[in-house]
């Protein structure tokens, strides 16, 4: 542990990876700063930085289309976004600023934020024309029209709307599924800008921190002319090679964080270490992380063989199986349908995917209640095992694969996939999952990885389940539609 009886360090104010976009000053950046003391916030250097270099001109457009920002927790990222946020909707006239976060709780906090620094100033308060505070819905309205909107992040999150810029708090959390949905709200604004603020990602916990993982990449090739990058971290490759020196060195806390001293005390990093272990306080409060690939390497399964496979009128015939799947850290959860065409090929569909596993029961049984499928599949090693219980109290009968019966099943997929027998609608969540789809060993055969994989693979989990109990039972002939 670290011994405190010197001097307080103060946190470096210069990231370890700087990348700023050439551009010129903005024409009114005199007056951004004199609108951000007169709300009574003073920024931190490193802060005001950040913010000078998301202004920079290049022509008639931002000189950053993206902005990113990657530090350790509570050192005051979400104080960069107020400021930017303010700016935009009350001097820039930016009609509609989204502010996006991976959880709804997260989302309310940063609003509360936002609403408390307007209700304490009086000039900013009469600048308002109307504050939606309803769940779900929070938003601030300016007298000049402008808007910001505080949203979660879901598989539709964006649509329907049109602004700029789009924040991404949270980045490490960022499905691509949302991105894909969110990017198309600044496509038609003639000076549209992306943010992401995000901590180091550790792909053992973070399951969708490839998005986060290819913006810091560009940043590292430095072929993205038009990336505005900053990093506080230690160098180190992966949280493993964090040495104990390291770890306990007040000098390396300070490199990583740049609000030590000011918002983060050193004693509290000192109780912070004795209640992590080494590996999450590495990642944690030392910024190294242990970033996903990003390479865009070969895939397991064929990505032109899959979008061959596309078929948007396939469906089924009854009576199909259910196969349910639950993401490692439980954040979500996906019921899939599959089962055999008329013309005997197989067909797999995802149902339903939702945050959380609260509603895997009850939907399974209003599915059985409506379908009484073949069979209600999961794996019975994997997180969905636990709902096992539940859904027999509720009178369901689920088959449970063994390890070895699951490396079979995801042999079977992949053979199937590669005789052309299988039909799918071509939807985002099983593409995106068998893009980041990894292998791992077992025994003779191999399995999904949920630990190595780049994406959510719990749909492409749910398929590969349901094909292998097809397959090893007896198809039926009414045609039905699943939903």
């Amino acid at each position: 542990m670290v011994a405190l009886e010197q001097p307080i360090t103060l946190g470096s104010q210069t990231p370890r990876i700087e990348i700023i976009p050439a551009g010129t000053e903005h024409p009114r950046w005199l007056e951004i700063v004199e609108f951000i003391a007169a709300t009574g916030t003073t920024l931190d250097p490193w802060q005001l930085r950040v913010l000078w270099a998301s202004f920079l001109r290049g022509g008639a457009r931002w000189a950053a289309f993206v902005v990113a920002v990657c530090a350790p927790r509570q050192n005051g990222k979400n104080g960069i976004l107020e400021m930017r946020e303010l700016v935009g909707a009350c001097l820039l006239g930016e009609r509609l600023i989204i502010h996006s976060a991976h959880l709804a709780d997260t989302s309310k906090e940063g609003f509360r934020r936002l609403d408390d620094l307007i209700d304490a100033n009086d000039w900013l308060s009469k600048d308002v024309k109307h504050i939606w505070r309803t769940n779900g819905h929070e938003s601030i309205e300016f007298r000049n029209g402008c808007r910001i909107r505080f949203r979660t992040r879901t598989r539709g999150g964006g649509r329907g709307f049109s602004g700029s810029p789009v924040i991404f708090d949270e980045s490490m959390f960022l499905p691509e599924i949302s991105m894909g949905s969110m990017l198309p709200v600044i496509s038609a604004q003639p000076d549209p800008q992306v943010w992401h603020m995000g901590s180091a990602v550790d792909q053992q916990i973070h399951d969708e921190g490839i998005v986060f993982a290819r913006v810091r990449e560009r940043a590292l090739e430095g072929t993205d002319e038009r990336l505005a990058y900053f990093e506080w971290s230690l160098d180190a490759d992966s949280p493993d090679d964090v040495t104990t020196e390291q770890a306990g060195d007040l000098g390396m806390w300070a490199k990583a964080n740049p609000a030590l001293g000011l918002r983060i005390m050193p004693e509290y990093v000192v109780s912070e270490q004795r209640e992590l272990d080494d590996r999450t306080f590495a990642v944690e409060r030392l910024g190294v992380g242990d970033w996903p690939r990003t390479d865009g390497g070969a895939t397991v399964i064929d990505l032109d063989l899959w979008e061959k496979l596309v078929d948007a009128d396939s469906r089924a015939l009854d009576p199909v199986v259910f196969a349910f799947d639950v993401r490692p850290n439980r954040s979500s959860g996906v019921i899939a349908a599959v089962g055999r065409r008329g013309d005997g090929l197989m067909h797999i569909e995802i149902l339903d995917q939702r945050e959380g596993t609260g509603w895997i029961v009850g939907r399974l049984t209003e599915l059985q209640k409506k379908h009484a499928p073949q069979a209600i599949v999961c794996d019975g090693v994997g997180p969905a095992s636990s709902l096992i219980p539940q859904l027999m109290q509720a009178d369901l009968q689920v088959t449970a694969l063994t390890t070895p019966e699951m490396g079979k099943a995801c042999g079977m997929f992949y053979d199937v996939v590669q005789q052309e027998q299988l039909r799918h609608l071509g939807t985002n969540d099983l593409l995106s999952a068998i893009k980041g789809a990894v292998q791992r060993p077992l025994g003779d055969a191999w399995a999904w990885s949920r630990k190595s994989s780049t994406s959510d693979i719990s749909p492409l989990v749910s398929c590969t389940l349901g094909v292998w109990t097809v397959a090893t039972r007896r198809p039926s002939t009414v045609m039905v539609s699943y939903g």
